[in-house]
C-alpha cells in the first residue's frame, strides 16, 4: 500500500492539529486568551529581576542610568543641551519612551524562540506570545512613568490639560510596539541571528530618533538639513521620533513654548497623523505577517 500520510488523513477526515484557522476565528481565539496574556506577562515581569538584590528597582534604575550617561556625554561634554529648555526632563522622556519601543523589539524577537517547549506542548494561538511580551514592557513602562512625572514636576513643570493627551500617544505607541513585536517575533523565530544584529540596529535607531537632541532645533541650525529637505522629512517620519516628540510636546510646557516661539513650529498635526498611520500600518501589517506563519512556529 503506497498511500501517503496526507492521503490517509484526508480519507479519514483528519486535519492538522496546529492548522492555521481563518483570521476572524484566530482573532477571537487570541481575545479569549487575554487573561492568559496578562497573567503570563505579569509572571515574566516578576521573575525578570528575581535573581538580583535590587529586583524590580532595576526597571526604573536602568533607564535612569542610561539618561545620566547620555546627559554626561551629550549634554555636558558635547553641549547638545544648549538652547533646549529643561534638558534633563527632555532627555529622560526620550530615554524612557524610546526604551519602551526598544525593549518591545528586542523581547519580541525572542518571544517564539524562547518558548519552543511551550509551543510544542500546547495548542494555542502563537500571537499570544509576542502580545504578552509587549504587555511586559508596558507594565515596566507604567512603573517608570511615576519616576518620569516626578522628574518633570520637580523641574517646575505645572500640571496642565495638555498632559492628558499623553494617554492617546501612549496607546498609539503601544499598538505600534505590538505590531513591530509581531514582525520581529516571526523574523526571530526562523533566524536567531537577528537577535545578534538588533543591538546595532537599535543603537542606530536611537541616535536617529531625537532621543538626545531636538530635531526641530537641528533642522533650524543645520545647513545640511536646510539644503536637503527630504532628509529632514525622513527624520521626522521616523516612528520613534514621532512618539517621542509628541510626548515631549504635551508633557513639557517650556519645550512646547520653545519650539513654537523660537523655532516656529506652531502645529504638530502632521505628527499626530504620522503616529496614527504608523500605528495602523504596523499593528495590522505586523499581526497579519505573524499570523501567516502560524503553522510553522515550533517546527524543526
Amino acid at each position: 500500500m503506497n498511500e501517503t500520510l496526507a492521503d490517509y488523513a484526508a480519507r479519514h477526515g483528519l486535519r492538522q492539529s496546529a492548522a492555521r484557522p481563518p483570521l476572524p476565528k484566530y482573532l477571537k481565539s487570541v481575545w479569549a486568551r487575554r487573561n492568559f496574556i496578562w497573567a503570563f506577562a505579569s509572571a515574566k515581569n516578576v521573575s525578570k529581576h528575581s535573581d538580583s538584590r535590587l529586583g524590580q528597582v532595576w526597571q526604573v534604575l536602568t533607564p535612569l542610568l542610561n539618561a545620566a550617561v547620555y546627559y554626561l556625554i551629550f549634554g555636558l561634554l558635547l553641549k547638545l543641551s544648549r538652547g533646549v529648555p529643561d534638558f534633563i526632563p527632555f532627555l529622560v522622556t526620550g530615554v524612557f519612551l524610546f526604551g519602551f519601543t526598544q525593549r518591545s523589539v528586542t523581547s519580541g524577537s525572542k518571544s517564539v524562540g524562547d518558548n519552543l517547549s511551550l509551543i510544542r506542548a500546547l495548542h494555542f494561538p502563537r500571537a499570544t506570545l509576542p502580545l504578552a511580551y509587549a504587555v511586559v514592557e508596558l507594565q515596566q513602562l507604567l512603573v517608570s512613568l511615576f519616576v518620569l512625572f516626578a522628574i518633570i514636576l520637580a523641574f517646575g513643570e505645572p500640571l496642565s490639560f495638555y498632559m492628558l493627551l499623553f494617554v492617546p500617544i501612549l496607546l498609539l505607541q503601544l499598538m505600534f510596539n505590538v505590531g513591530i513585536s509581531m514582525v520581529m517575533a516571526r523574523l526571530g523565530a526562523f533566524n536567531r541571528d537577528i537577535t545578534q544584529l538588533l543591538p546595532f540596529v537599535m543603537r542606530t535607531w536611537l541616535y536617529a530618533s531625537g532621543v538626545i537632541f531636538s530635531l526641530p532645533q537641528l533642522m533650524e541650525r543645520s545647513d545640511l538639513l536646510k539644503n536637503h529637505a527630504w532628509l529632514g522629512a525622513l527624520l521626522e517620519a521616523n516612528p520613534a521620533y514621532v512618539f517621542l516628540e509628541l510626548s515631549r510636546y504635551v508633557l513639557l510646557g517650556e519645550y512646547r513654548g520653545y519650539v513654537q516661539s523660537t523655532l516656529g513650529v506652531t502645529s504638530v498635526t502632521h505628527l499626530w497623523l504620522l503616529a496614527i498611520g504608523w500605528c495602523l500600518v504596523m499593528l495590522i501589517g505586523g499581526f497579519v505577517y505573524f499570523y501567516r506563519a502560524e503553522e510553522r512556529y515550533g517546527r524543526g
